[in-house]
């Protein structure tokens, strides 16, 4: 599903990925992406490649954790386009009852997996 206002969305999605230490924001492959200490954690997709749907996509811990995420809630979590291989998982950010805590803590978690430890205890 595509959020009515993805400007909006991007920028709930930026200030969360923003807070968390050492993290800024780049384009790569023409869209928002976020990184710590250069590692990307999350990318930021609109219509991407005319899928309809408007979401970020974060790091998880690998297959398992992808599977069990999407079984559990297939609404709001999609196995991402060239991303997904990689361990990653896609949240589905156009409801208008996005729970933005869930998807801040989701940001969290993947800028743990990508951050270096000496930044680990500050999160």
């Amino acid at each position: 599903m595509l959020s009515p206002d993805p400007t909006t969305v991007l920028e709930r999605v930026r200030a969360a990925c923003l807070a968390l230490a050492e993290s800024d924001e780049t384009i790569s492959h023409g869209i928002p992406a976020f990184r710590v200490a250069g590692k990307m954690f999350a990318y930021f997709r609109h219509n991407h490649h005319g899928d309809d749907m408007t979401v970020v996509c974060v790091k998880t811990t690998g297959r398992d954790e992808q599977e069990l995420l999407i079984e559990a809630d297939p609404d709001l979590y999609s196995w991402p386009a060239y991303l997904g291989p990689s361990g990653w998982i896609a949240l589905n950010l156009a409801p208008a009852d996005t729970d933005w805590t869930h998807v801040a803590e989701r940001l969290r978690t993947s800028w743990r997996l990508a951050a270096p430890k000496r930044l680990q205890v500050e999160v």
